[in-house]
C-alpha cells in the first residue's frame, strides 16, 4: 500500500502573503487561507483558517499578484514540523505546502510591485467595468 498526502483547497487569503528569503536565497511565501465548510445539516458554514507556504518562483508570483481577499485554489501536501518558540517552548506547526496555485479572481493587478508595509494597497483593473474596448 502506498502512502498518499495530497490536499486541494479553495478559499480567500486572510491577509497579504508574506515573502521572505532563506539563508540559501530561496523565496518562501506564507499566507493563511480561509476555507468554508458545512458545519451542520442546515448547511450553515464556518471557516477554517489553513496556514500555507510556497517556494521559489511560485512564492514570488503569489506575493506579486495576490493580496488579502484574493480567491485561489491550491494543490499540495500537508507538512508538520517541530520548532522552539522564543521562550524555548517546543511547538508543532501544521501547514499546507502548495506546489500549484490557481488564481480564481477575475481581477488583475495593474502593478508588479510586491505588497509591503509601505504599499499595502493593491491596484486592480476589472476589464468588465473599465469601459475600455478589449484588445482583441
Amino acid at each position: 500500500m502506498q502512502n498518499i498526502n495530497n490536499v486541494t483547497l479553495s478559499g480567500r487569503l486572510t491577509a497579504d502573503p508574506l515573502l521572505r528569503k532563506t539563508t540559501a536565497d530561496k523565496s518562501v511565501a506564507s499566507f493563511t487561507l480561509a476555507v468554508n465548510r458545512r458545519a451542520n445539516a442546515k448547511a450553515e458554514t464556518v471557516a477554517d483558517f489553513i496556514n500555507c507556504i510556497t517556494w521559489n518562483a511560485l512564492a514570488e508570483n503569489i506575493a506579486r499578484h495576490l493580496s488579502k481577499g484574493s480567491f485561489i485554489e491550491l494543490a499540495g501536501r500537508i507538512q508538520t514540523r517541530n520548532y522552539e518558540d522564543k521562550n524555548g517552548v517546543k511547538r508543532t506547526a501544521v501547514e499546507v505546502v502548495a506546489n500549484e496555485v490557481n488564481f480564481l479572481d477575475s481581477k488583475r493587478r495593474e502593478t508588479n510591485e510586491i505588497p509591503s508595509e509601505n504599499n499595502p494597497e493593491v491596484a486592480y483593473t476589472d476589464l468588465d467595468s473599465s469601459g475600455d474596448e478589449l484588445p482583441f
